[in-house]
């Protein structure tokens, strides 16, 4: 299961993408980027960020430390933005932080060189979960310590929306081609190679197994939670030994609008404005 900590002071609000996270410190004297259950989206996007995020930690790939954070919403009552104290309001109880990267800049696919080896299992990792958001708009990638790290993973597993679609989903393709990284020569098959035959049963119940059971009732149809936490481990293991034969890395559609989802780019009426990550 998650860390929890206890946020102890509201730093400042984070404003460049759709549900408003904002900067905490909590009791373990850590800093975190804290994404709220009471944030437009719902909390199916914290579902999202702790199966991927810890189903990438596993395969390799470096994401920030995932914690719980319990909230009392009284820490909004001080704060002058209306819409922050609103968002606080709502969020109190458990919410979700990232490990607080200092001095990470914003990956720049023109200052930062990635091997086509990286490349590839960051496409074939954003394949497997079905990442919408990792594209040359809103690369959602970070540089810190001369490293590449991934953060922002609440629009992945879209499925999740509409469970009875689920299964079909398991054999949608990946379009590739408005990928940050698809300037790098991804090697999506030996990424394949490697990576695949890591993803069993076992290890998705375990990182589906740290998502708090609150964060997934409500489902259409009654599905119990353990209904629900094997209805995501189903789906990503019949994926992951094929979806790479459904990777596309086509000319990308910089004269055209993002092929992201609506409550993504801001077309959706519930989306709110602020930073994804």
């Amino acid at each position: 299961m998650l860390k929890e900590v206890t946020a102890t002071r509201y730093v400042t609000p984070l404003r460049e993408g759709g549900s408003l996270p904002g900067i905490v410190e909590a009791d373990d004297l850590g800093t975190y980027v804290m994404k709220f259950t009471g944030a437009g989206q719902g909390p199916r996007t914290l579902v999202a960020e702790v199966v991927c995020g810890r189903l990438a930690q596993r395969l390799g790939l470096r994401v920030p430390e995932l914690v719980g954070i319990q909230l009392d919403p009284v820490i909004g009552l001080g704060e002058p933005d209306e819409e922050v104290q609103a968002l606080l309001k709502a969020s109190g109880g458990l919410n979700l932080g990232m490990d607080y990267l200092p001095g990470s800049l914003g990956f720049d696919p023109l200052a930062f060189g990635v091997t086509p080896a990286e490349a590839g299992r960051v496409v074939w990792f954003d394949a497997l979960v079905g990442n919408v958001d990792r594209s040359w708009r809103n690369p959602n990638l970070l540089v810190w310590h001369e490293k590449l790290w991934l953060i922002d993973h609440g629009a992945t597993m879209i499925w999740h929306h509409n469970w009875p679609s689920a299964h079909a989903a398991a054999a949608k393709p990946y379009d590739a081609s408005d990928h940050v990284l698809s300037p790098f020569a991804p090697d999506v098959a030996a990424a394949a190679a490697e990576l695949a035959p890591l993803v069993t049963r076992g290890l998705l119940e375990e990182c589906v197994g740290d998502v708090p059971g609150e964060w997934l009732g409500g489902e259409p149809g009654a599905m119990d939670l353990g209904a629900v936490r094997a209805a995501y481990v189903d789906v990503l293991l019949e994926r992951a030994p094929s979806v790479h034969d459904r990777v596309t890395l086509g000319e990308p559609s910089r004269d055209s609008a993002s092929r992201a989802p609506g409550w993504l780019t801001g077309d959706w009426p519930h989306a709110r404005r602020g930073v994804n990550r």
